[in-house]
């Protein structure tokens, strides 16, 4: 009995630690890029988030800079807004692609796709979420840029007359629009699994009321089965957006890598905090003072912020949602 209660209460000591663990890296990780990122903060004060010119400096001269007491490269300055509104736009970009999409599909495997077929189709929408994102950065490279470039963009430049942003040059392909859409690709899984599930835990019985009064399927969506499961929706899509701005190989892959310059029009090139730091890390590597490095350090911090709200208030609304439904059942 003696050996049994310790057995029992070794698991429960290795249970808690497991339980806590992902906490403590976090707040370590947390903790190291914020000591790491006070140097960059203190050269560069609040114009670091509302500068847009991002300079290095010269990594080879001889002498340095110092600015607060902090040692610079001569010439550098970190200003960082082209990759915030970089960040937002294609991300808002995906959001309005790919919300319509996800719940179109995930109202149609609830309600519409007979239950054997929908058994088979749920999984691979989750799979989808699954493909590296390198994956999804070749596609877009291949065949997206070049729809960009020589069908869609041209097509949509035409309307630039009535909505000034869609007109301007279309470059390469390469560029916001590109970003935006191959994003929506990868948040439509997780957008489309989530609301999938909440759905699903409708109560079917008000659903087939508003049929037996007379309700389309549309209406009966529309009217009862959304309000029920709306709170847990919207917590879905920002959960999606939050996926949208963390991505970094992909945007990478297809954004242009463009700096210092606020996007012009839809397809102008963009680069975006995640993959500045990923483009970036190397060079300032080189630099002697180690300042770049503590830059982007604190993109880093801005960016963990950012996904870290988005996360919680993503995944407090979808617990809110599924407790109002649990509620109404």
């Amino acid at each position: 009995m003696g050996i049994a209660r310790l057995r029992s209460k070794i698991f429960q000591v290795a249970a808690g630690i497991a339980a806590v663990s992902p906490l403590f890296v976090l707040l370590f990780v947390a903790v190291v890029l914020l000591k790491d990122a006070l140097p960059a903060f203190r050269y560069q004060g609040f114009s670091f988030y509302t500068g847009l010119t991002w300079n290095m400096g010269n990594a080879y001269a001889n002498n340095v800079v110092v600015h607060n007491g902090v040692q610079a490269a001569p010439g550098a300055t970190f200003g960082i807004l082209p990759f915030i509104v970089g960040t937002l736009a294609s991300s808002l970009i995906a959001i309005v692609i790919g919300v319509p999409i996800s719940l179109l599909s995930a109202f149609a495997l609830v309600y519409k796709v007979p239950p054997r077929l929908a058994k088979w189709i749920s999984p691979m929408v989750e799979l989808l979420a699954g493909i590296p994102s390198v994956v999804y950065g070749l596609w877009g490279v291949i065949v997206l840029a070049p729809v960009i470039a020589n069908q869609v963009g041209p097509w949509l430049a035409k309307l630039g007359s009535v909505i000034p942003f869609l007109g301007g040059s279309i470059g390469s392909g390469f560029g916001l629009l590109t970003s935006g859409i191959v994003l929506a690709v990868m948040i439509i899984p997780i957008i489309t699994a989530t609301s999938r599930d909440l759905l699903a835990q409708v109560p079917k019985l008000p659903i087939e009321g508003a049929r037996a009064l007379g309700m389309t399927s549309y209406e009966s969506m529309r009217h009862v089965a959304l309000p029920l499961a709306k709170r847990g929706i919207i917590g879905a899509i920002i959960l999606g957006w939050s996926r949208a701005l963390g991505e970094t190989m992909a945007v990478l892959m297809v954004s242009g890598n463009a700096s210092n310059y606020l996007p012009t029009n839809l397809y102008s090139p963009i680069s975006t905090m995640a993959s500045t730091i990923a483009a970036l890390l190397d060079s300032a590597m080189n630099d002697a003072t180690s300042l770049s490095i503590h830059a982007l350090a604190l993109i880093a911090v801005t960016l963990l912020v950012i996904t870290m709200l988005t996360n919680l208030l993503a995944r407090l609304l979808v617990q809110v949602g599924r407790r109002d439904i649990g509620t109404e059942g």
